[in-house]
């Protein structure tokens, strides 16, 4: 600080002070003290040419611009590098996270290393160019898109934008796509073969033609399930934000399941047992979806574990208050390692079993988007050669709250 103006300063300074001083010798309050101070030192201020901070652009005073620019980068999500000459001259923290912190200064083909990269990067192509597709950059299943700009001074802005979850969405439509229709054409092709050799003459013979009929029907009930499954899955997902607004009691709701079993029959019925706490408290949900979500994992419970082994479903309240269903078999079991994808589309750990049983593997992919829907919690549990337990925990319902009717008070004159 130059010494006249320091001079002037303490000069400004003083004054202010003894003006405040004058205001509360004759009795003014301490705001007004305030007020005086601080308009004596403005005025001051002013006096001197000073009249607060100057903008950014018109001196050395103003804020650093490099220091807004990397704030300004490091609030985008996304890797963003800045390229001049071909080396890292800015990377905002998504890129330094990617990348590595040691990016900045090096050559970019060094610093993203990638062949589709250095081939973009190091050539001459007019920009902005065609996005650059980099698979395997950070991890082996990321994908990235790498788009390159250019600003006024001629240095470059390269931008990666993360596509993983677009790509696993699309591999999962094409899956899907693929899946359903190898599960109907296996039956399809069956009864049409069937078809055929009854219209060739094999109908002739009766034996022949009820064991070929009656596998025709086998198959044919076959697709229904499936196509009556992925019309249940597609309305579920169509619902999935959807909150259901009824009250629900689950223990009612599994006594129902258990009698329609019971009503049709079945080796397997007799091995399921169910059981649930007095005063459960009700859950907001959809009827007929959880009824559906009970049907299959009890179903899934009498046709994967073993003949004569018993299946139990219950209903109780958890430590944290939720209301869980919990069905368990005494199975296989299944590995650990499938359990993490047992709730995706047509996932099955044993295709052969699971056709020969009656499953179209979209039973936990409805249950999982049914609990979503609900707001639940999924859990499975299963040991090799002990058996399979199954639980979905769902948030119990507001307490019904009596109802006050207000009455008019009415005062006689």
């Amino acid at each position: 600080m130059p010494p006249r103006f320091a001079r002037r300063l303490s000069g400004a300074l003083v004054i202010a002070l003894l003006a405040a001083a004058s205001v509360r010798a004759l009795g003014g309050t301490l705001d007004a003290v305030v007020v005086t101070l601080v308009g004596a030192v403005a005025a001051g201020l002013a006096a001197m040419g000073i009249r607060g901070p100057a903008p950014a652009a018109s001196g050395p005073a103003g804020p650093d611009v490099g220091q807004i620019l990397d704030e300004v980068l490091d609030g985008i999500a996304e890797p963003v590098l800045l390229v001049r000459g071909k080396r890292v001259t800015c990377a905002n923290a998504a890129a330094r996270a990617l990348l590595g912190r040691h990016i900045v200064g090096e050559d970019v083909r060094v610093a993203i290393r990638h062949p589709a990269a250095a081939d973009r990067l190091a050539g001459e192509a007019p920009l902005p160019g065609r996005p650059v597709e980099l698979v395997g950059l950070g991890a082996p299943d990321q994908r990235w898109e790498m788009r390159i700009g250019e600003t006024s001074d001629g240095a470059r802005i390269v931008h990666l934008v993360d596509q993983s979850g677009r790509h696993a969405a699309e591999k999962m439509r094409v899956d899907f796509v693929a899946n359903a229709s190898h599960e109907l054409r296996t039956p399809l092709a069956s009864i049409l073969g069937f078809v055929e050799t009854l219209t060739d003459g094999a109908g002739d013979d009766p034996a022949l033609r009820a064991r070929f009929l009656k596998v025709m029907f086998d198959e044919a009930q076959r697709m229904q399930r499936l196509i009556e499954d992925l019309i249940s899955l597609s309305r579920i997902e169509g619902e999935k934000y959807r909150l259901p607004a009824e009250r629900v009691d689950i223990g009612e709701l599994l006594e129902d399941v258990y009698a329609e079993l019971a009503a049709g029959g079945g080796d397997r019925v007799a091995d399921v047992t169910i059981g649930f706490e007095d005063d459960l408290p009700a859950v907001v949900g959809d009827e007929v979806q959880l009824s559906q979500l009970i049907h299959n994992l009890v179903g899934n419970a009498m046709k994967y574990g073993r003949p004569g082994s018993p299946v139990t479903a219950t209903v109780g309240r958890d430590g944290s208050g939720m209301v869980r269903f919990t069905v368990t078999d005494e199975g296989e079991g299944i590995p650990a390692q499938h359990i993490p994808r047992l709730t995706e589309r047509f996932y099955r750990v044993d295709a052969g079993r699971s056709r020969s049983v009656g499953g179209t593997g979209l039973g936990l992919a409805i249950v999982k988007h049914i609990v979503e829907r609900h707001r639940g919690r999924l859990d499975i549990a299963s040991k090799v050669g002990v058996g399979t337990t199954v639980s979905v925990a769902l948030p119990p319902a507001e307490p019904d709250r009596p109802t006050v009717t207000a009455e008019a008070t009415v005062i006689k004159g």
